[in-house]
């Protein structure tokens, strides 16, 4: 099993900031509007991409960076932010509060969806701002949150991940590191997180890690399941699978149901209408077909993993150029996916 905080396999998410983040995150242009790209899919479905800071509806708004962000929803009695993002993204969310009229001192609630540091980057912040906000994750969240090795490797690579994009500025104008003073509430599957008059019903989704949750607004009919629903890098999904692929496939059969006109995703932004009601049917779709691909490379390569994942790896770069983990990064993570599939196929016979 990939260990939560395994630090190559972490190093490799900083690669894509020098392709993503251009200048500084004090620069921001607001945006009147989210921007948005509109394309047709091969089905012909009308597919909206949100990429940037806006209001998606009349009580939700995703605030951050295209490639890492947080989203802000409302309700009568209190409002919450849904995912912790990169550190960084610290001075956009908040110029973005302020412009869009959101005020910080409202949030009652602050959901973080699984563990990994580039989810979690803001928390810290507003809570030790705001020491009566409620934070909340899953059980086995955390547990890695509490690791005195998980806090290291977190507080490393948000710096590292600052530094990347030339502003290490932004950790020391405010206190974003994790220390043994944040806590707060455990939720899992069946329970609900109730705002007044909005209400989020929470779904463990393992797979892409052991501690992911997702949560669904049946109002709207908001997703909002991070990497555990895949990574919709521009025209294509990637099922990030990583921590166990069989659970990353049931965790999808359970969201499947659910009708969704809002994906809310914590990478790239978020997708409306018929493309975000596809989008759990594409992950899985693109689950089953790089299981099968698993499967087929292992079996060539006669179980050999650094090979089989070498060539696992030049083939995914075909099929996806430009994807944002260096390439040594993701061989390192199909490598622990074959040894997965190794496992599965000897217990199958």
């Amino acid at each position: 099993m990939l260990f939560e905080y395994d630090t190559g396999v972490y190093f490799g998410k900083l690669t894509w900031l020098r392709q993503v983040a251009v200048g500084s995150p004090l620069s921001f242009t607001l945006p009147a509007v989210a921007q948005h790209s509109d394309r047709l899919t091969n089905e012909g479905d009308r597919d909206m991409r949100f990429r940037q800071a806006g209001k998606i509806t009349d009580n939700l708004w995703y605030l951050g960076r295209e490639e890492t962000g947080v989203y802000y929803l409302q309700g009568k009695d209190a409002d919450i932010v849904i995912n912790g993002g990169l550190s960084y993204i610290l001075p956009d969310v908040l110029s973005q509060m302020k412009a869009f009229g959101l005020n910080p001192g409202k949030i009652k609630k602050f959901l973080i969806l699984h563990s990994h540091f580039d989810h979690v980057g803001i928390v810290p912040y507003f809570k030790r701002t705001y020491p009566d906000l409620e934070v909340i994750a899953s059980a086995q969240a955390w547990k890695i949150l509490a690791m005195p090795k998980a806090i290291e490797i977190m507080n490393r690579f948000s710096a590292l991940s600052a530094r990347q994009i030339n502003a290490p500025e932004v950790l020391k104008d405010y206190d974003l590191d994790w220390r043994d003073d944040i806590s707060g509430s455990t939720i899992g599957d069946g329970d609900k997180i109730d705002l007044g008059g909005v209400a989020l019903d929470v779904i463990d989704t393992p797979g892409h890690s052991n501690c992911s949750i997702s949560v669904y607004e049946p109002n709207i009919n908001a997703l909002f399941a991070s990497d555990a629903a895949g990574i919709p890098f521009k025209d294509v999904i990637f099922p990030s699978m990583n921590t166990n692929v069989h659970q990353f496939l049931e965790s999808l059969e359970k969201l499947r149901p659910l009708a969704v006109s809002y994906l809310c995703a914590d990478h790239y932004g978020y997708l409306t209408g018929e493309a975000a009601g596809n989008f759990i049917d594409s992950t899985i779709a693109e689950g089953l077909k790089w299981r099968g691909y698993l499967e087929s490379f292992h079996l060539k390569y006669g179980g050999d993993l650094d090979t089989a994942a070498k060539a696992i790896t030049d083939f995914f770069y075909n099929e996806m150029p430009g994807y944002f983990i260096a390439p040594d990064i993701l061989e390192g993570v199909f490598k622990q996916m074959l040894k997965y599939t190794a496992k599965t196929l000897e217990q199958t016979g």
